[in-house]
């Protein structure tokens, strides 16, 4: 671990401007805030987009290609 790692483990996280809070206060807002943030996570990773994108739509095949083979098209010429 290097020095500034090591500094930056020992920084506090959340910085509170009110006096008078205590340690078990400081937990519970702590504790639900990193629940909404965790939650909106898992939110934003369940979201599935079922539509291909407009990418994946500019990708495809204009027509399935085409086998030469006994009574199939062979070319122009009879």
């Amino acid at each position: 671990m290097t020095d500034s790692t090591a500094a930056e483990l020992q920084q506090p996280l959340i910085h509170v401007l009110t006096s008078g809070v205590t340690a078990d206060e400081v937990a519970a807002v702590t504790a639900v805030i990193g629940a909404a943030v965790e939650e909106e996570l898992d939110e934003l990773h369940d979201q599935v987009d079922i539509d291909p994108s407009a990418w994946e739509r500019s990708q495809r095949a204009l027509r399935a290609p085409l086998h030469p083979g006994p009574g199939a098209w062979r070319g122009f010429s009879g």
